[in-house]
């Protein structure tokens, strides 16, 4: 059995806000994987949900490009060691070359698009400012006859490309921003893949009050379920950021559009670093000396 951390079972603590005991109880069972172990708490206790994985170790700065007619459009992500560095004028003029390059491409091969010149950049910047510095993924979304893309970067960190069929591009701007504070899972219900929708299933018909229901009331208390699962997940149901008396749907539809969909990137999702403790590392330094 995996030994389980104290930096484990405060970032359960983090993204259920239950008890220490709980949560190293629940890590214990799940032998230290902390997704198993919210599935489990949610299944056991009732936990409706519990926040995303905390703070990213990767840094760097997401870019976006949008076509002047809206028909096409680019994000961009492009990493550095350290966000001291992300906010440097130098690493700043690079990633618009990059997110410019992309743009003109209309390509999402990094690696096609960083060769020759681009890429001599990059050596020359990592030179000069003496960290690693790497594009780690674009995005291209076009959209479809008679619609427009539209864009939304907030911070440098989050960059989100929305598609609608009709409206205009302040509504696409609107939704963009609705993207990047509340981060649905999909743009519409019946986008969500079957396999998540399973697993939700599962957890709900494991919760406590579902224990001796007759099958006919369990699944269309599961049915309930999921519908309100997928209101909450799904882009066009939420309530819109800005006026939550309407939905995102509803926004559009007023302005004589349609979500077809959207892309979001968030600087270092999904990449793992191991964060290093400075002072230990001082003192056993000092100790070998």
């Amino acid at each position: 059995m995996a030994a389980i951390s104290a930096s484990q079972v405060k970032e359960l603590r983090e993204r259920t806000g239950l008890g220490m005991m709980e949560c190293k109880k629940a890590l214990t069972e799940a032998d230290g994987d902390i997704e198993v172990a919210i599935e489990n708490l949610r299944k056991s206790s009732g936990l409706k949900a519990a926040k995303k994985a905390g703070r990213t170790a990767a840094e760097g700065a997401v870019a976006t490009r949008v076509a002047e007619d809206g028909s096409y459009g680019v994000v961009v992500e492009i990493n550095s060691e350290t966000d001291f560095v992300a906010r440097d004028d130098n690493f700043k003029a690079f990633a618009d070359q990059v997110a410019d390059a992309f743009f003109a491409a209309k390509s999402e091969d990094v690696a096609a698009v960083m060769e020759g010149a681009l890429e001599s950049a990059r050596e020359q910047l990592v030179q000069k400012i003496g960290e690693n510095i790497g594009v780690r993924r674009c995005a291209v979304v076009e959209a479809p006859e008679g619609g427009l893309v539209g864009e939304y970067v907030h911070g440098g960190r989050i960059g989100v490309l929305t598609v609608l069929k009709g409206g205009n591009s302040e509504v696409a701007k609107d939704v963009a921003m609705h993207v990047a504070a509340i981060n649905p899972a999909v743009a519409r219900p019946e986008n969500m893949p079957q396999e998540q929708l399973d697993k939700e299933k599962a957890i709900i018909l494991a919760q406590p009050d579902m224990a001796g229901k007759p099958e006919q009331i369990a699944e269309k208390m599961v049915e309930g379920r999921l519908k309100k699962y997928l209101a909450e997940n799904s882009l066009t149901e939420q309530p819109f950021v800005k006026d939550p008396n309407q939905s995102v749907a509803e926004f559009v539809k007023a302005a004589g559009g349609e979500v077809i969909g959207f892309t979001r990137f968030e600087v270092g999702e999904g990449i793992e670093k191991e964060e290093v403790d400075f002072a230990k590392e001082v003192m056993e330094q000092a100790g070998r000396r």
